[in-house]
């Protein structure tokens, strides 16, 4: 058989098979009823399978098109099952996650229904194509062949964008998050784009803060600051912030202050957490033609000690790696880790001595630690939080999400809100025992989450067509008498600000102003506490 069977079949096969989320949104939005939406419907699938087809008419080579469908339908299957399941999209943003996700975090998407689209829908036909002999030309004939197929798929492809141009020109400029949807041209293109990222050759570092000094009030104690850097924090679920639920008792007996209008600069961990440890805010962050150093670079330069503690499997995102850092993947407390995977209370675990193991000539200046946390990380929400901790019953126990009801995917959510309340409040125990600092915590998440509204999971969306419920994070404060007493900010005059809005963009100028960080780089306008620093 000529290779342009199976080209033309296993094209077709992923234009409209594998290409149901995008059939079920164009359903949902309501564009492809009636004539028109037949002919926007019909048109969009045979541009898909033109462009599959000349992509792997270029590929029909003996031993590189066999190898090269099977590929194709492996990300069609696994691609078509995320947005199937999830509601996900697929772009640049969502494919860095993927690159720089590791097993603990990958072990959770997958189960049975993976295994079944992947058998259905990948691995059966790419195994039929595999044992389907193929008749290849000489190679100047074959290339000849090859070049003419592609040519012709173009060329219907630009006759079905003429004949529906209006339907499918009208729905891609109202509906643009639809070209996320196209399988598995989507996957292509932003693991090319997540790929050139990954593997760009970073420029050196441009130094950030030169000039950053400690101004701290003569013969005062040094500072402690906690830097609580939560996962997937949905703002609505905190019981400070107004949620029905009180999920947060502990911060609240602490008399915390919130800010209940934060916001992200992103939808991942990837794309937050070096965007907000950066000077540059989201706007430049994203504009950035260079690579500069972070906050805790310029903390450590100003002479502070820093520590970095992660619990995250994921890790700093390049964000520590110039500052002393410890990981609890090897811990082995039975207690704590029962799993092989650890609660977040292990990030308080023997704390005083990394702290004490930091050199003392830097302590002396005050000590900034990053507690970053796995939080309510899904999709397996319930494994989280300890059995003691599930308070909100029943709970959602698996992490294909659309097999639990609203009602226990919410309570496996507020648990881990819950179990997060009380390691922020025995932090806060443990920050009140420190008689040689004066003592103060900040808690800002990453990003949010989705939990199952208009059927959307997880986070990851692209920015401008993410729910605010991905980008709608919880940013809590407790301070110490002495520390209000050192900087002139109080809790009152926080809590009177509490509607204030605040983005990530202010996270970088807001901790140089609590530790009292002098430079020029400190941005006054984007310290989120300035309004209440005494002058």
């Amino acid at each position: 058989m000529r290779p342009f069977w199976p080209v033309a079949a296993a094209s077709l096969w992923m234009a409209t098979l594998g290409n149901l989320p995008l059939w079920r949104e164009l359903l949902d939005l309501g564009v492809s009823q009636g004539a028109t939406g037949w002919l926007l419907a019909t048109a969009l699938a045979g541009v898909i399978a033109c462009a599959l087809f000349a992509i792997l008419s270029l590929l029909a080579w003996r031993g590189v098109l066999k190898p090269a469908l099977a590929v194709l339908l492996l990300a069609t299957a696994i691609g078509g099952h995320y947005m199937l399941t999830y509601r996900v999209v697929i772009d640049a943003t969502m494919a860095t996650n993927v690159l720089q996700t590791d097993w603990k975090e990958a072990r959770d998407l997958l189960g049975p229904p993976l295994l079944l689209t992947l058998g259905i829908g990948a691995l059966l036909p790419a195994w039929l194509l595999w044992r389907l002999p193929l008749a290849h030309a000489p190679w100047p004939r074959q290339a000849a062949r090859n070049v003419g197929a592609a040519l012709v798929a173009a060329l219907v492809a630009a006759a079905l964008i003429v004949a529906a141009f209006q339907p499918l020109a009208s729905t891609m400029r109202n509906h643009k998050h639809l070209r996320y949807l196209i399988n598995p041209l989507n996957t292509l293109y932003a693991g090319a784009v997540a790929a050139r990222g990954e593997t760009r050759k970073p420029g050196p570092l441009q130094p950030l803060g030169t000039d950053a000094v400690v101004a701290a009030p003569t013969g005062s104690r040094p500072a402690l600051l906690m830097l609580v850097l939560g996962e997937t924090g949905r703002s609505g679920h905190f019981g400070i912030n107004g949620y029905e639920r009180d999920t947060t008792p502990e911060l609240a007996r602490a008399g915390v202050a919130t800010f209940r209008n934060a916001w992200s600069c992103g939808t991942s961990t990837a794309a937050s957490v070096p965007c907000m440890f950066s000077h540059l805010g989201r706007e430049g962050w994203n504009s950035r033609d260079g690579d500069w150093e972070n906050l805790l670079d310029v903390l450590q330069r100003a002479g502070l000690a820093v520590l970095w503690l992660d619990n995250q499997p994921g890790g700093c995102k390049g964000v520590c790696d110039r500052v002393p850092t410890v990981n609890t993947a090897a811990e082995k407390d039975p207690a704590l880790c029962p799993a092989g995977e650890c609660h977040d209370a292990i990030l308080l675990k023997d704390l005083d001595s990394h702290i004490a193991a930091l050199p003392a000539e830097r302590r002396a200046r005050g000590v900034v630690v990053v507690l970053h946390q796995m939080g309510s990380h899904g999709p397996a929400y319930s494994q989280r939080t300890p059995e003691g901790f599930k308070r909100f019953q029943p709970e959602c126990r698996s992490a294909h999400l659309p097999d639990c009801d609203a009602q226990s995917l919410r309570n496996a959510y507020d648990n881990t809100i819950a179990y997060t309340d009380h390691v922020l409040g025995q932090a806060i125990g443990w920050l009140q025992r420190q008689p040689g600092y004066d003592a103060g915590l900040l808690y800002v998440a990453d990003h949010g989450e989705s939990l199952g509204e208009n059927n959307i999971y997880l986070h990851g969306m692209p920015y401008a067509l993410a729910p605010d419920v991905q980008k709608h994070v919880p940013w809590v404060t407790w301070l110490s008498p002495a520390f209000e007493q050192r900087t002139g900010i109080t809790l009152n005059c926080l809590k009177a600000r509490a509607d204030a809005r605040v983005t990530h963009d202010h996270l970088f100028h807001s901790v140089l102003g609590l530790m009292q960080v002098r430079t020029q780089v400190y941005r006054p306008p984007l310290d989120a506490y300035a309004g209440c620093t005494r002058a």
